[in-house]
């Protein structure tokens, strides 16, 4: 997609369009729940996991709706994009289920894990430096090159839409929820949770977590306008991104609050969950529950719905084994 002067702003039609496309080619994700959890929060925790999703990230929600609305003749030409991970093995994973070819930007820094599973579902990768001036260089050119569609990890309505489809099953899975709360970065997922739920279930709170070490939705939240940091260092590689456009039309819109967790506080979330639920998750999707946590006084006794976005970890290198 071009620069967008005017905001092509997806609908709530747009999100039930999209779940009918995208049904054939995702998972409807559990929910869990933990009493430990629970306990130590004092909120009722509904775990909305992602991680269990067809290339293990929500992001096949976004990148799937893109690829399977392409005309025939758009579709020929390939589609690309640029991504430290969940959004490009996304990509490649929808790109591979319809058959064509797809290029993406990855950071060099980017884990080798992601890196496997994308050129697993076929992907070719070209290599940047880890900033974002650099990742929208090199991806200029590819696109000049290949004359690819451009599916945007966020800043695109088709996978805004995509994404909203998380948001409208846990509400048909969990009743009465006073709060959802979903990592942000970029915010696709958080946009999308606005779109649905701004629609369907006006009074449910929605509240992003970030890491203090890449906050810049926190401050563009508290500022009222964008303020995007080019290369953050965050152990929360998902969430390094900044918003654009169209993801600060919902978040100032519709987004209660913004949270931050440090990065000790992510890590202990994260070992936490994998000890008490028994699942994989990466250490961006650990941050709602880093924030929950140290926030109790602002979700205690409400029924919380917690958006687990993926689980493509390195278990070469989990943060709690480092020296």
């Amino acid at each position: 997609m071009s620069d967008m002067t005017v905001l092509d702003v997806p609908t709530f039609e747009d999100v039930v369009a999209a779940h009918e496309r995208i049904k054939p080619h995702i998972h409807l994700t559990p929910v869990l729940t933990s009493s430990y959890l629970n306990a130590l929060t004092g909120a009722e925790l509904y775990f909305k996991c992602e991680n269990f999703q067809k290339a293990g990230a929500f992001k096949v929600r976004g990148a799937s709706n893109a690829v399977f609305g392409l005309s025939e003749e758009k579709a020929k030409k390939g589609v690309a994009t640029h991504s430290s991970g969940n959004h490009a093995l996304s990509l490649s994973y929808a790109a591979g289920r319809r058959g064509i070819p797809v290029t993406v930007v990855m950071p060099r820094t980017a884990p080798e894990a992601k890196k496997q599973a994308v050129r697993g579902y076929g992907g070719e990768i070209v290599e940047c430096e880890p900033s974002t001036s650099s990742r929208e260089a090199t991806f200029k050119e590819v696109v000049a090159e290949t004359g690819a569609e451009f599916v945007h990890p966020y800043n695109d309505p088709r996978v805004i839409a995509g994404q909203a489809t998380c948001s409208l099953e846990l509400t048909g899975q969990v009743d009465g929820l006073d709060a959802v709360i979903a990592p942000i970065g970029g915010g696709g997922m958080v946009s999308g949770t606005c779109l649905t739920l701004s629609t369907i279930a006006p009074d449910i709170e929605i509240y992003a977590a970030e890491p203090k070490n890449a906050d810049d939705a926190y401050r563009s939240f508290k500022a009222g306008h964008i303020i995007a940091d080019d290369a953050p260092q965050t152990i929360a590689d998902g969430l390094k991104v900044p918003l654009k456009e169209l993801t600060w039309h919902f978040v100032s819109r519709h987004v209660t609050d913004i949270l931050t967790a440090t990065e000790d506080q992510i890590i202990d979330a994260m070992k936490l969950t994998w000890q008490r639920m028994k699942i994989v998750m990466e250490p961006s999707c650990a941050v709602p529950l880093a924030t929950i946590l140290k926030n109790r006084e602002v979700f205690a006794g409400k029924r919380v719905g917690v958006i687990i976005t993926g689980g493509n970890v390195d278990l070469d290198t989990l943060p709690w084994m480092r020296a």
